[in-house]
């Protein structure tokens, strides 16, 4: 279903742009120093909207000096107070995510709304299934259907006011109810969706739900921008993030390396032969694909339909590019040849062996 557009500084979310990938900085946003370089990191990762949380004055006022140097634009996540809402976006930020049903007061709530329609900021009105208001709960249980009525309503309450800038976002840990929840959402109205699987767990179980509730729903065309909470480092959530667009042809940034899972006719290490390629050339924002295969079964094949690839050996490796053997050479010299053929190719766009 096609979504309407919402504006965030220069990024342009909806309305058939490409899904857009965020994090959340999990810095003291009062500390200026730290909670830039964090965002000049994720940024530096592919993250193009970028989250910080505003507890308090402090962090509201500090944000005054964090958005002019941004690379990216900024959201302010508000809870509770409305005041600092308004101090956000008198700070300078692209957008501000709210939960009315915690602000409370629909004056508070308009009053936000109007500041915000003045000054060109985005809101998005965040819905949780774990702090739903408790009016929703009796009339509809806990499940999606209470998730979507809530959203209607804090969004009917905001557009009241002649605001329309508007993004949306239905999360719960759980993702069947996550993939209920949009999906059910998307059939009511043309809002942006912001996809993303909450209080997800670690990087390896939360990249695990992630993958599989934003996969289902990106693959049905549902979501314009995405969060994969984990916890754990930021980058470590926009790494992830582009892997899953990546996997679905939907983005493409940096190499995709593809790997064998290794076994008993694996003659070199390939876990540390990935790792060290992924070290080599993980800052290339050139996408191609790179192989790491293991042995002589599927390794030249694999090998030969990636842009750049190793097939491992005993003790040697054979490098291919674009299809085409470029030497043989010792284990140890196989990922220093592989970078420098890589970047070769992500520099100069044309086969190194030519």
């Amino acid at each position: 279903m096609a979504t309407r557009e919402v504006k965030l500084g220069n990024l342009t979310i909806g309305g058939g742009a490409p899904v857009a990938v965020q994090t959340m900085c999990d810095t003291k946003t009062q500390d200026v120093e730290k909670t830039l370089a964090q965002i000049r990191l994720v940024t530096g990762r592919g993250a193009e909207l970028v989250r910080l949380a505003v507890p308090d004055r402090t962090a509201a006022l500090a944000l005054k000096a964090i958005v002019p140097p941004s690379p990216v634009p900024l959201v302010a996540d508000i809870h509770f107070d409305y005041r600092l809402a308004l101090l956000a976006i008198e700070s300078g930020v692209a957008g501000l995510r709210i939960n009315p049903g915690n602000i409370g007061d629909p004056k508070k709530i308009r009053l936000v709304a109007e500041a915000a329609g003045k000054a060109g900021v985005a809101i998005r009105v965040g819905v949780n299934a774990g702090s739903l208001d408790q009016a929703m709960v009796e009339k509809y249980g806990h499940g999606p259907e209470a998730m979507v009525q809530s959203a209607l309503g804090e969004i009917a309450l905001i557009e009241e006011t002649g605001f329309t800038n508007l993004k949306v976002s239905l999360k719960a840990s759980d993702v069947t109810q996550t993939v209920a929840a949009v999906r059910l959402f998307s059939k009511v109205s043309d809002l942006p969706q912001h996809l993303g699987v909450t209080e997800a767990g670690d990087v390896k179980a939360g990249a695990v739900r992630s993958a599989v509730g934003l996969g289902i729903l990106l693959h049905e065309g549902l979501g314009d921008t995405i969060r994969v909470s984990l916890t754990g480092p930021p980058e470590e959530e926009v790494d992830c993030a582009w892997e899953i667009l990546r996997s679905l042809d939907l983005r493409q940034r940096g190499p995709r390396f593809v790997s064998c899972p290794t076994c008993g006719r694996c003659q070199i290490d390939l876990p540390a032969l990935l790792a060290e390629v992924k070290n080599l050339l993980g800052h290339l924002k050139t996408p191609l694909t790179v192989a790491v295969m293991g042995c002589e079964v599927n390794g030249p094949g694999e090998a030969k339909m990636a842009d750049l690839g190793v097939a491992g050996g005993k003790a040697r490796g054979r490098l291919f590019v674009k299809g085409r053997p470029a030497g043989s050479y010792p284990t140890n010299e196989l990922a220093r040849r592989l970078a420098e053929l890589t970047l070769e190719m992500a520099y100069l766009d044309k086969d190194p062996t030519q």
